[in-house]
């Protein structure tokens, strides 16, 4: 830190301990997701009412500008015995005053400031300023020295927090003298020691999971034998979870001489499917000098009544049950195009300005629990790569990712050149969204086409690297023993990505250059050994209640071939839209097949031509109803176009 001089150090002193409020200490950098940071302010009299003030947070960074990205009115809070009130996140302990969510305080260069204002005067974006101020710290973890907030806010020195690299066991914490040290943590207990000393309260549940019909205990404890008795009153209701939901008490009574206590909750296990839920238990306000460890515990309730699709799993296909939600007329003007300008009448519909929306990142963890909802257990995401399907609720929070899942992008953010931004941080919903266009690259960042739901683990594994042999240190093809059920719905995610934004490309082999990821040749035999099967359908067709555009590759998968395949060049003429398989009653079996198929449902002679994925036409025959045709095709999953009394039927034929 640099050296004050006494008459500095005077100066502030009187300054700090005239005021009514000060920032006591801050924490904002904990070891890996940082979910026990915290903000601790301090007045000089205990149960002091903190009305006419508010706390303001000022993000430092080059796009934050120095302006204020938190303000929270402090009217309804008071200061606890020793004068204290802890903002803090979810994991830290003891419990604060105001639970933050974890990764909210932004690691600096940036401020915290408090003024006898209201947070009406700091809109999100408002400049950093001293008038009305209180008290302010501007501190970094190991960041070089903002002078513009400083000198904005009237400080002299940015106190680093991560100055002796022990993110866990160190804060910034004020000095009785006014300034700065560093120190290990000491939320809602006074940095010197002094004042009355807290009785803490454990509490903790005897399951984190339970299921329906099941039962827990929550104990409640102290460190010694309570000197009085204490009422301890609680809820568990949260959301969807309610009374209706469980049987047991909502308060406790520990006696005087005792440190011990539980309940029994049980919960009930009713026929319907409202998800796995979660519950928190909340502990309302308790008498001084008593303070919770732990507040907002959660647990989590698996319900045993989810549905299951009437689609397979990748791993167990079915096809032609989804049809796709698109307009009829939806791909229509591709009609009649070739080469690059088919691509571009491609891209016009898949980024119309206006039309097409994106969402923030945050956003995209709710857009997956639906797009990669388990056709086996609508509580479940299916993961790609892995082939396996996981609680929704085991999304990832914290730095480990051994058994959680969390958001993949099948086209590498560095690779790509895309990004988050701290609107990201906020899901809004599907009734707000960005417009984008071709050029908004960094829209790529949450576009839900192409992020997928993956083991956390798994994740990092793949990291940044290109698709291709599973032998290559440059590329990934997924862990070995898995069925490879996701390769198609990846080549056609990135094939889509490359049409949708300007300056992505799929090229051959494994290239370093920004914008371009490999490798070609292995994605397109990708897209032909892995079909557009039911889920990835109905995938599609989630995304476009969200995005208002739709995945080409998916709902006609030949395309392929006319823009990467053995159809380059070629005019596309495809008349029909991808739902018209519904004008005919028309099934093909058996499906799978191996030498022969029969055709149902045919009044006249018609005819049936037979197409490989990348487009090429391989047979064409006349039929009749119930006509037994022959096959001479090697394995693999071809279209079958059944044209009758000009009605087309397109059909999806495995051959084993």
């Amino acid at each position: 830190m640099k050296k004050i001089t006494f008459l500095a150090i005077v100066l502030i002193s009187q300054l700090v301990f005239s005021q009514d409020i000060i920032i006591n200490e801050v924490d904002s950098d904990t070891e890996g997701v940082d979910t026990k940071e915290f903000i601790e302010l301090r007045t000089p009299l205990p149960n002091t009412t903190l009305t006419g003030y508010v706390l303001v947070l000022f993000n430092g960074s080059i796009t934050g500008g120095d302006s204020s990205y938190f303000a929270l009115n402090l009217d309804s809070f008071t200061t606890d015995f020793n004068g204290l009130f802890v903002l803090g996140g979810p994991e830290l302990t003891p419990s604060p005053n105001f639970l933050l969510p974890s990764n909210f305080i932004q690691n600096g260069a940036d401020a915290i400031a408090v003024y006898r204002s209201s947070e009406l005067d700091f809109p999100e974006g408002t400049l950093a300023t001293t008038d009305n101020i209180i008290d302010a710290l501007v501190y970094g973890t190991d960041d070089p020295t903002d002078q513009d907030l400083l000198d904005l806010l009237a400080q002299t020195e940015q106190i680093n927090e991560d100055l002796n690299n022990n993110k866990d066991n160190e804060s910034i914490q004020r000095n009785s003298d006014g300034t700065w040290s560093l120190g290990s943590p000491t939320p809602r207990e006074l940095n010197d020691g002094s004042g009355i000393s807290p009785v803490f309260i454990d509490i903790t549940p005897s399951k984190t999971i339970v299921d329906e019909g099941d039962s827990f205990n929550i104990d409640f404890s102290t460190l010694k034998p309570l000197a009085v008795d204490l009422i301890i009153n609680f809820s568990l209701a949260n959301r969807t979870f309610t009374d209706d939901d469980y049987n047991g008490p909502s308060s406790i009574m520990l006696s005087e001489g005792t440190s011990t206590g539980s309940v029994t909750i049980d919960i009930v296990d009713d026929a319907i499917d409202e998800g796995d839920e979660f519950i928190n238990i909340v502990v309302d306000i308790i008498e001084d000098p008593f303070i919770l460890n732990s507040n907002f515990i959660q647990i989590i309730v698996v319900d045993n009544d989810f549905t299951v699709a009437d689609w397979g799993i990748p791993t167990n296909p079915t096809f032609d049950k989804v049809n796709s939600t698109g307009p009829t007329n939806y791909f229509e003007s591709l009609n009649g195009k070739s080469g690059n300008a088919l691509r571009k009448a491609i891209q016009d519909i898949i980024a119309e300005e206006g039309v097409v929306k994106i969402h923030t990142y945050s956003d995209i963890i709710d857009i997956l629990k639906s797009a990669d909802q388990s056709p086996s257990n609508s509580n479940q995401v299916w993961l790609a790569y892995r082939e396996e399907s996981r609680p929704k609720y085991l999304y990832q929070l914290s730095s480990s990712g051994t058994g959680f899942w969390n958001r993949e992008h099948v086209f590498p953010r560095s690779r790509g050149g895309f990004f988050s931004i701290e609107e990201d941080d906020v899901a809004t919903g599907i009734n707000e969204w960005w417009e984008t266009s071709a050029d908004s690259l960094r829209h790529a960042n949450s576009d839900a086409h192409g992020l997928r739901a993956t083991d956390a683990n798994e994740n990092s594994s793949r990291g940044n690297k290109h698709f291709g042999s599973i032998n290559n240190a440059d590329s990934y093809a997924g862990s070995f023993g898995t069925l490879g059920s996701f390769r198609g719905d990846v080549a056609r995610a990135v094939f889509y990505l490359t049409i949708r934004y300007n300056n992505l490309f799929v090229v051959n082999g494994f290239s370093d250059v920004t914008g371009q990821l490999g490798d070609l040749e292995t994605l397109l035999q990708w897209h032909t050994d892995d079909p557009v099967d039911d889920f990835e359908m109905n995938r599609n067709n989630v995304v476009y209640t969200w995005q208002n555009n739709r995945n080409p590759f998916i709902d006609y998968p030949e395309l392929v071939g006319y823009i990467w395949g053995d159809k380059q060049g070629e005019t596309w003429n495809q008349s029909l839209s991808v739902n018209q398989n519904k004008s005919q009653d028309i099934s093909i079996y058996p499906n799978p097949a191996t030498t022969y198929i029969q055709f149902k449902g045919i009044k006249t002679a018609t005819n049936v031509e037979f197409y490989s994925m990348t487009g090429k036409k391989v047979l064409e025959k006349q039929i009749l109803n119930g006509t037994q045709l022959s096959l001479n095709l090697i394995s693999g999953v071809y279209l079958v176009r059944i044209i009758t009394d000009s009605k087309v039927t397109t059909k999806k034929l495995i051959i084993k």
